[in-house]
């Protein structure tokens, strides 16, 4: 897939519409000592996706605990990727775009910041935008599960926009939402019991896959997403 040019117009959207994607990392902040394996994520997965795909990435990153707001007010959408921990700048981001109305993908981790509470190490808060908890999968098969899953979906969703029930895609994670909203879930994946796989409310687009890893398909859902609001 070819990769399109700044200002290009893209298929089926309104001319000069070119989406800017910030990308906010599930890392720790640059110029951490321990940040190798994230930043390398950072730099090497998601933006060239994104750029694939008809956008442009502009990375949101804090170093005094704080998103500076005009590179909040530069973006289109905002993706959170999935990643090792979240920080309170994080919050900072989700809030804008509630108020804003800019589509939001969390994914892996970012998806699960979106529900209620998560009890991974202890209770802890989340935005709230999607109801339900995070805990971690019920099953007796091994964790964490990692691998290719495929999906079934249970609303119609611009996301999915041009998949086929039964897309593979790819999970690594021992946590899922659990607890949720039935209107909510717009598609679940099998791991002994029913696992949810992908959120939405409003704006809010929640991934517990990693699209960048999952092939052609992935590739669909980040160029629809991209597209989103076009």
């Amino acid at each position: 897939m070819g990769q399109k040019k700044a200002g290009a117009v893209c298929p089926g959207r309104r001319e000069n519409c070119m989406r800017i994607i910030g990308i906010v990392p599930g890392a720790k902040l640059f110029g951490s000592e321990d940040l190798y394996a994230d930043q390398y994520l950072f730099v090497n997965g998601y933006p060239k996706r994104i750029l694939a795909n008809g956008g442009t990435p502009v990375g949101i990153l804090s170093s005094d605990g704080y998103a500076a707001e005009d590179s909040l007010s530069l973006c289109d959408a905002f993706v959170f990727c999935g990643g090792a921990r979240f920080y309170p700048y994080h919050f900072q981001v989700m809030e804008y775009a509630a108020k804003s109305g800019k589509p939001v993908l969390g994914i892996c981790l970012g998806m699960q910041l979106l529900l209620e509470q998560g009890r991974e190490v202890r209770p802890c808060p989340g935005l709230g935008v999607i109801r339900g908890t995070v805990d971690r999968i019920p099953t007796q098969s091994k964790l964490p599960h990692i691998g290719w899953n495929s999906l079934r979906f249970f609303h119609h969703s611009p996301l999915f926009r041009g998949l086929d029930e039964g897309a593979y895609v790819y999970f690594v994670h021992s946590f899922s939402a659990q607890d949720t909203d039935p209107a909510q879930v717009i598609a679940v994946t099998d791991y002994g019991p029913a696992v949810t796989a992908a959120v939405s409310s409003g704006n809010f687009y929640g991934t517990q896959f990693h699209p960048e890893k999952s092939g052609e398909v992935g590739l669909t859902i980040l160029r629809n997403f991209a597209g989103l609001n076009c």
